[in-house]
């Protein structure tokens, strides 16, 4: 294997799917792509909405900033450039990319020749589900290549 995409969202939970991508991909001696896809610009301006993923030392941008596709992209970049210094490797490339997730995700995978893709699998709300379905699970159907799944859910 020689690349691993590592496919981030928006859950805190993040941290946990790049650090057990990036702890993979260096045994491996394989090279790290960290991506963020922006799937609905609308839902980043929600109530609903929580913060570009959960590195510790990521700072906030606020609801105010993120009006806009640009904006959007650019705290995505630098949510991803945190999550880069987190991982301790300078050789990280990173991604941003529009459309819907898992169409995005399988595209970037086939674009790039990634080995292997890592992503989270972390519960939603059962209207989520309905909505939107799993992105995870779009992936491990529409993927040619190995997916790992990080289970995220919190253990109560």
């Amino acid at each position: 294997m020689k690349k691993v995409l590592i496919a981030l969202d928006y859950n805190p939970t993040a941290q946990k799917v790049a650090e057990v991508g990036s702890s993979m991909a260096k045994a491996m001696k394989a090279e790290i792509v960290l991506l963020h896809v922006i799937a609905d610009p609308l839902y980043y301006s929600s109530p609903e909405y929580s913060p570009i993923m959960g590195f510790n030392g990521f700072i906030e941008t606020g609801q105010l900033q993120l009006y806009s596709v640009d904006a959007l992209e650019k705290a995505s970049l630098h949510y991803l450039d945190k999550s880069k210094q987190h991982l301790g490797d300078k050789t990280i490339q990173t991604l941003v990319m529009q459309g819907e997730c898992a169409d995005s995700i399988l595209k970037t995978a086939k674009d790039l020749n990634a080995d292997i893709i890592v992503m989270g699998s972390h519960s939603r709300k059962w209207l989520e589900n309905i909505v939107m379905g799993s992105v995870t699970e779009e992936v491990l159907h529409g993927t040619t290549i190995p997916l790992l799944i990080v289970p995220t859910k919190n253990k109560k």
